[in-house]
Order: C-alpha cells, then structure tokens, then sequence
C-alpha cells in the first residue's frame, strides 16, 4: 500500500482520547486541529496533528489535498440488515394512506412478506443486491457496517444471508460486523408456535453458524407480538454458550422489560428503545450497555416517538446511532440523515451525534482500538466531506456524498 500525507484539512476531526466509549460531556470533545494533516503508512495511520509538524515525517508519501475540507473518521453503522431482496415501496404507500406498519405485519406484510422474496433469491443474486446496497453506503462516508441476517427464518437461508455478508466484507472496502438474527420474527410455517421456531434456532441455527463462523453476535426482537421474554432469555443463554456477544431489538413499540432483560443478560448493545422507560435507563447504565438509537426507522414509519436520547446521554450512556437501514421501516443509508434526525428530534448536538456515529458506534462492535477516531496505530478509514465544519453533517440534511472515502488506506470513493 502506498504511503499518504493528507494536507490542507480544516478541521480535522480526530476524536482522539480515552480508549472506552465517551460519555456526558465527553461525547462534545472532537478533538479538532485546524489545518491539520495525517500520514498514513501501509494502512495505518502513523501521524495525525497540524500540518507543520506531520509534514517534515512525510519523505516519498502522496500528497493528498483535501482543499480545506472537514476530514473525519469513517462513520460506523452499527445495526444494518444490510442483506434482502426486493423492496417494500407497496408498504410504504400504505403507511402513506394511514395503515400502520403493525398492521401491515399483521397482514402478512412486514418483515414476513422480505423473508419470501430472500427465501426465493439466490446467494449470487442477494450478493449482487447486497454489493449495490455496499456502495450506497460507501459514498455516503461510511466505512464500517454490522449487518443482520434475519430474512432468511430456515436454517440454510439464515446461513445463506450470513455467508453473503462475509462476501461483502471480503470482496468490497466495507468492513462488515456479522450478527445472527434468526429471531427476527416468527416465520409463516411456524405461524402460533414461536415456541417450536425458537427451538429451532437454538438447536438447529445457532450451533451452525458458530461451526461455520459466521457471525460475532446474535440478535432478537423481543416484541410483545414478537417474541418474549422467556423465549429471549433461552436465545441469548444458548448464543453465550456458542461465545457469541449479544445484540436486542428492545422497546420499539412496547415496554414489558425487554431492555432490563438484555442489562441482566449482558448484551453489549440494546437497539431502538423507543419506548424505554426511567427504570431500563438505569438498568443498561448500571450493566454498561450501549444503547443504539434509530431515528430513521421512527421517521420511516411515521412514528412520533423518538427515543429519549438527552434522557440516556444525562443518565451517562454511551449512545450510539445508526441506519437500522433494511427495506421496510428505514431504507436509508445516510449516516448524515440519521445524524440530523438525531440533532432536529432526539436534541442531541452535532458534535453528540458525530461521536455516536463513530468511536462509540465502533466501540459497540468491539472495533473501538482500531476504528472509530483517527490516532496513531488505528486502521486509515477516513473521509474528506465537502463541508468546512463539522456542523454542516447534519444541517445540509439532504443525502449528501462524500468528496473522498479511505478505506485501510485505500481511496474508494
């Protein structure tokens, strides 16, 4: 790989500090240099500070001249189902003429109707979609994805989505995070025996993907017309045994204790929390579990309530967002939207909403000592936006593309 001296940034935003997830305050220090530079050597980045004293360390490096451009990190999205066939636009018009996305589930439509058009495609086809999708992200400045089976529901097709994840990972400059989602609904053949699916999973799924390695996590939606906390706490006791870290769907639409079972069970992340209430707060504070929040799937649906993000950043939460991008509730890519949406209805800050979507999003992945902040000896995958401030991210909410995108080191975009 060649050598590279990124020149001319203003600001660079590094996000250099404590090697944990931030929280309160923390979460506002970006740790900017103006007119700041950053050599990078086989990868890695080997210097970040002002231009006058990275510049004399540079010998033969590329110059690369960011034009007085913002530089950040990489963002990382860290809850995505990344892998699906088809789309849900039908649906969408739908919820346009005021039938919810509930009810819409409860007509077979949802998630249910995503598994039959998955079940159908090939895993050469779904690596195609899947490819598309990679590029999406890529341009829009992210770097880094965890990406969800879950549309699959037999045990080959839960297979298949995760082996075209590791495709992904393999074959584009996008970093995957594997994650088993098996529960992510109750398949139509098991209709009224959730009990007999979760089975399933734990006897037949989980043991599978661990043997073929092929996912860092397993998730579930525990939902009171999903599954429940008793089928929850049998599918994250059977992914512990496999070693595998915990990820939950919790208090999306209803609060029955979900998110205080994912604290009691030692998740490392709890996702969309909606509903959460004071008391799961504390809970996931108490068990150091971060919490991921999903703007863009309650904009999607057209859904009022927002998560209590300054209710969690105040309780010390390490808060990350992310896309939840999937094909029904948020078909959106954009770091930069979820970034705005965070700012304009959760009432973070910019500088909040840039650390959520980055070191403490990188954190959540167990990737916080290699990505997330760009400081000596961490991976080179950082973008140079067309803006000069690192307000502009989400202020110019719209689906804006990045000038360049590095990845290991490597431009992409």
């Amino acid at each position: 790989m060649s050598k590279l001296l990124i020149v001319n940034i203003s600001p660079l935003v590094t996000l250099a500090g404590p090697a944990r997830p931030r929280i309160g305050p923390e979460l506002c220090d970006l740790a900017l240099i103006q007119d700041g530079a950053m050599l990078v050597d086989d990868g890695r980045i080997v210097a970040v500070g002002s231009r006058a004293d990275v510049e004399p360390h540079a010998g033969d490096a590329e110059l690369i001249d960011a034009g007085g451009r913002l530089v950040t990190p990489g963002f990382v999205d860290a809850h995505t189902h990344l892998v699906f066939a088809g789309n849900r636009a039908d649906e969408f018009e739908k919820r346009c003429a005021g039938i919810t996305y509930q009810e819409i589930s409860a007509q077979g439509g949802g998630i249910r109707s995503t598994v039959r058009k998955t079940r159908a495609a090939t895993e050469d086809q779904l690596f195609a979609a899947a490819s598309h999708h990679a590029q999406w992200f890529l341009h829009g400045g992210t770097t880094t994805i965890e990406a969800k089976s879950g549309y699959g529901l037999t045990v080959e097709d839960e297979l298949k989505i995760l082996r075209v994840i590791r495709r992904i990972g393999q074959s584009t400059p996008l970093h995957t995070v594997p994650t088993f989602l098996g529960a992510h609904e109750t398949p139509e053949e098991y209709h009224g025996r959730a009990d007999d699916y979760v089975r399933l999973v734990i006897e037949e799924m989980l043991p599978r993907v661990t043997s073929e390695n092929l996912a860092e996590f397993c998730d579930i939606f525990c939902e009171a017309r999903v599954f429940n906390l008793d089928q929850a706490r049998r599918v994250f006791t059977a992914a512990k045994r496999h070693n595998l870290g915990l990820r939950m769907h919790a208090d999306q639409f209803t609060s029955f204790g979900a998110s205080v079972l994912a604290a009691e069970m030692g998740a490392k992340t709890c996702d969309h929390l909606e509903q959460a209430q004071p008391s799961s707060i504390a809970a996931l504070q108490q068990a150091g579990v971060q919490p991921v929040l999903l703007p863009g799937s309650v904009y999607a649906i057209g859904s009022q309530k927002y998560p209590a993000a300054r209710a969690m950043i105040d309780a010390g939460l390490a808060i990350v967002i992310a896309t939840d991008f999937n094909p029904g509730s948020s078909p959106t890519t954009s770091m930069r939207i979820i970034m705005s949406l965070a700012c304009t209805q959760m009432k973070m800050t910019p500088a909040e909403a840039l650390t959520a979507a980055t070191v403490n999003a990188a954190y959540s992945l167990n990737r916080g000592g290699e990505i997330g902040s760009l400081e000596p000896g961490k991976t080179a995958d950082f973008v140079v936006h067309d803006a000069e401030d690192y307000r502009e991210l989400p202020y110019f909410f719209g689906d804006h593309q990045a000038a360049m995108v590095f990845a290991k080191g490597v431009r992409v975009v």
